[in-house]
This record gives structure tokens, sequence and C-alpha cells, in this order.
């Protein structure tokens, strides 16, 4: 059985080197998976292709040795040319998140297979329409947010008037009942947030720097997870 037929998306960790405070971040991906994340998502915008190449090799092989390989999922953020070229060079790569405007999921899941993930993220002002209509065929899950501003993605949640966009804890519930497929929801999450977020009923969430500029990513990602957990109806 494929990662993609037992994706779990509970506990997602989205990281980049822009975001660990100049710190390493293969021990920040193995603090994660260490702790109970399921989910480790390589995003940056001002890393390069073999950078990125490189990170997503580290990052699967600390997953590789927690023995979770089979269990955790890795992606990587937008950049098809860096999952294609780092399942070239043989590393476990499971698939890929893409927003509206990046590369179209058919495209994506032609070059990667049946067997990839592919996750998706609607734009904030269509995201109830987008979940009501779209074809989810071709993809794994929807990614949604933010809950708060954020500052490690100062974009997320601009609406096409430019206002900013957050979601309430209401209109999270409701993304979850009306969409068919799994929802992950993030966006300046922290550790207050998990209980709410848990009763909603979306399959789970993501965070960046509440575990990537934590002074114990270990301690606080356990956290997080063990709150979920207590919390999830």
């Amino acid at each position: 059985m494929g990662i993609r037929n037992k994706l779990d998306i509970s506990a997602y960790f989205v990281v980049g080197p822009e975001n660990t405070k100049g710190r390493p971040v293969a021990p920040i991906i193995r603090d994660a998976v260490d702790a109970g994340f399921t989910c480790v998502q390589i995003r940056s915008k001002t890393a390069s292709a073999r950078q990125l190449i490189e990170l997503t090799g580290q990052a699967s092989e600390v997953i590789a040795k927690t023995g979770k390989s089979d269990i955790v999922t890795l992606l990587v953020n937008d950049r098809l040319d860096v999952v294609l070229a780092a399942k070239k060079q043989g590393i476990k790569v499971d698939g890929i998140h893409v927003g509206q405007t990046d590369i179209p999921v058919d495209v994506c899941r032609e070059y990667l297979g049946p067997d990839a993930v592919v996750g998706l993220s609607a734009r904030t002002h269509e995201l109830f329409e987008y979940i009501k209509n779209a074809d989810v065929s071709l993809i794994d899950y929807f990614g949604a947010g933010p809950v708060h501003e954020t500052t490690t993605k100062p974009d997320s949640g601009l609406d096409v008037d430019g206002k900013r966009i957050t979601r309430s804890i209401e209109e999270i519930t409701t993304l979850s009942r009306l969409s068919s497929i799994p929802v992950v929801v993030g966006g300046g999450v922290k550790l207050a947030d998990i209980p709410s977020l848990a009763r909603t009923g979306v399959a789970g969430f993501f965070v960046v720097s509440a575990i990537s500029e934590a002074d114990d990513p270990g301690h606080e990602a356990a956290n997080l997870v063990k709150t979920w957990n207590s919390h999830k109806r």
C-alpha cells in the first residue's frame, strides 16, 4: 500500500531555511517527526533548485532514520522540477503541494503518477465555491487558512482587492463539512489554537514558526500533537 492510501495530515510541518533562525533544517524536521508529526513540506521562496533538492534529501534521510518513511509523508511546495529531480536521484519524496496559481494539479499528477500525494491550496476569496465545485479526483487534500495573519507567508489570505482574510472557527467548520476530501488548516497557528481547531472536523493543522522558530522545537512539536490528539472530535 502506497503512502497516498495512508495519508495522514493531522500534524503537518512546513519548513524552509528562511524559517529556522539560521539553524539547520534537518534536525528540526527530526524533532517534529520524533514528536509525532505525520507530514513534512519543504517550502522556500529563497532557496535554489539545487538547495531544495539537497534539503529534500536531508529530510527524507531524517525521516528514514526515525523508521517512519512508510507513515510520514514528505512533500515539496510548488516545485515540480525539484520533486522530479529528487526522485531521479533516488530520494524518497512522496509528492507536491501547489496553489491555484502554481503548476496545475493535472500536470503534477501526470508527471508524478497515481501513487503521489498532491495537495492544493485554493485561493482565499474562492475557497468555499472551489471546495463545493472543484474536481477533486486528482488531489488528496485541501490546504486552507490563514487562521491568523502570518509573517512566514505575508501574502497568505490576500483577497483580490488586497484585503487580508483570516478564517474563523465557524468558517473552518463549514469548510470541513463541505469538502469531500480532507482539509488541513494553518496560518499563524499556535498551541492555544489547537483545541478549537481540533473540534472543527478538519483532518489536521499545519504550522511553520510554532516549531521552526521555537527555542525547543521538539518540545513544542510534542505539545502540539498531544493537544490535537486530546481534543480531536
